[in-house]
């Protein structure tokens, strides 16, 4: 099992200077981890990646957005992940974010825009409001590739990204939180195999199959409410196994090291058919 100081690599979910990029970053300042950090196309990959490098590598997740709901990619590859020891550490709240973006100070002077098709849809309010009625429109495929098109034209364009697509490129934030939904977030987990701490305000998250008999899932949640454990979040999905059966996934109130939740679980495994600890973890202010 590592530790913090051991860590070598952190994978994340690539283009490099995405929010999960930002995600990764927030949770090295926490930390204080120093390393490489490795973007992957698919989240899969970053699971199979942590899992065959655990002795000095952790994963970075989106889990949930405020707009999409429940990535279920995520908790499915660690479900199915055949190495018990990766588990969820630690999770963050990061701000989906847009600023205008430009290599001029001059907000008013701004005359073309250069951004994704994407992006443009979400930041409509903004670009129909306050920026010319005549403005001149570039699509680009992403942040970076708008915000580097910049480069090729007067300074009487700008972009549309992210603070960090501003640092990485030397740009200057002329407006910020330009997007239509403000209270567009996404939730990050931190992956590995770290055993943590309890900190007091934590929670932990199980996956379970209910043995197939009336009544089995009741069984299961009234074991929760005769050891007064709170459940924050409870859901179900298909197994992939067979189309017949469902695996629930549960957040609850406190530290698998409370000796009343390790208690709980205990009395809850042999009355399921599949059981997965999936972590014990807080959420980083």
């Amino acid at each position: 099992m590592m530790n913090f100081e051991s860590v070598k690599n952190i994978a994340y979910l690539e283009p490099q200077n995405s929010f999960s990029e930002i995600a990764k970053d927030e949770f090295c300042k926490k930390y204080g981890i120093n390393c490489f950090s490795t973007p992957l196309r698919t989240i899969k990959q970053i699971v199979d990646y942590v899992s065959a490098n655990q002795s000095d590598t952790l994963g970075v997740l989106p889990v949930e957005n405020t707009l999409d709901g429940t990535i279920r990619e995520s908790l499915d590859c660690l479900i199915s992940s055949e190495n018990k020891n990766i588990k969820i550490i630690s999770e963050i709240i990061i701000p989906v974010e847009y600023c205008l973006l430009s290599k001029t100070t001059e907000f008013y002077s701004i005359t073309g825009l250069i951004a994704t098709p994407r992006l443009i849809g979400k930041c409509q309010e903004f670009i129909n409001n306050e920026l010319p009625i005549n403005l001149n429109l570039i699509e680009k495929a992403s942040m970076l590739e708008s915000a580097e098109e910049l480069n090729n034209h007067n300074l009487t364009y700008a972009s549309i990204g992210n603070k960090k697509i501003a640092d990485n490129c030397r740009l200057n934030i002329l407006k910020d939180n330009i997007h239509d939904d403000k209270n567009n977030k996404t939730r990050y987990v931190l992956i590995g195999n770290i055993e943590t701490e309890s900190t007091g305000n934590d929670k932990t998250t199980i996956a379970f199959k209910t043995n197939n008999k009336p009544g089995a899932l009741l069984e299961i949640l009234k074991i929760f409410l005769e050891n007064n454990i709170n459940l924050s979040y409870i859901s179900s999905r298909q197994s992939k196994i067979s189309e017949d059966e469902y695996i629930f996934i549960v957040n609850l109130d406190g530290h698998i090291q409370n000796p009343n939740i390790h208690k709980t679980i205990e009395e809850i495994k042999p009355i399921t058919s599949f059981f997965r600890d999936l972590g014990s973890y807080t959420l980083l202010a």
